[in-house]
């Protein structure tokens, strides 16, 4: 796959991907259950790449962290750092809207167990190397977890080893942009204490300071 764009709706380049969402729009007919595309601004300086969909969330809503546990301390620091409408994401029509920011996963579709290959995380790179090019000259692109920081790294063709994941480390990419590494959002970072609203918080001041130089 060359790439060419950031998103395409009906992608089924990965078999297992594309049998198990038919599996859950059999289950769940009201779900979205497609690949789900970036959300936000499209001239945004700041991309926050996620692990993949979740199944209630956006696979069910069609708009990344949206209706699961994952968003809700995503969305209520992109409102309090100054990048959102709203401090909730409940629905794709519940008029959110995101300022100098965009939402993006590492695999667009939902694996089964939250848990996608190597070889499908590799699959779906291109979109986000796509996505990339797309951003300003000063960007800075927030991870969330291992697999979305090991993600851009491959998306910009640099090793694994190149920079280790870390909670609100800052790594200089090639091109100048940053790369600011988070704990993942999910529900058991959060209930475990891994992640507090003060640790993610401390992650959006090093986000500002940097889009601010």
């Amino acid at each position: 796959m060359l790439a060419t764009e950031i998103f395409n709706l009906h992608c089924q380049q990965c078999p297992r991907l594309s049998d198990f969402l038919t599996q859950v729009r059999e289950k769940y007919p009201t779900y979205h259950a497609l690949p789900v595309a970036p959300f936000g601004d499209k001239n945004a300086a700041l991309l926050i790449v996620g692990l993949a969909p979740g199944m209630h969330g956006a696979n069910a809503t069609g708009r990344p962290f949206t209706g699961d546990y994952a968003g809700l301390l995503l969305y209520q620091a992109l409102y309090e750092f100054g990048y959102s409408n709203q401090p909730t994401s409940v629905a794709a029509n519940d008029g959110l809207r995101l300022k100098n920011a965009r939402i993006t996963n590492a695999v667009k579709c939902l694996p089964p167990q939250n848990k996608p290959t190597g070889e499908e995380i590799a699959q779906c790179n291109p979109f986000l190397a796509a996505e990339l090019t797309t951003l300003p000259k000063q960007a800075v692109i927030l991870a969330l977890g291992t697999i979305a920081h090991q993600a851009v790294l491959k998306a910009y063709q640099l090793k694994i080893t190149s920079a280790k994941f870390a909670h609100n480390a800052v790594h200089t990419l090639p091109d100048g942009r940053y790369l600011v590494d988070s704990y993942h959002t999910s529900r058991y970072n959060v209930q475990t204490k891994r992640l507090t609203k003060a640790m993610f918080a401390e992650v959006f001041v090093q986000i500002n300071a940097l889009l601010a130089v």
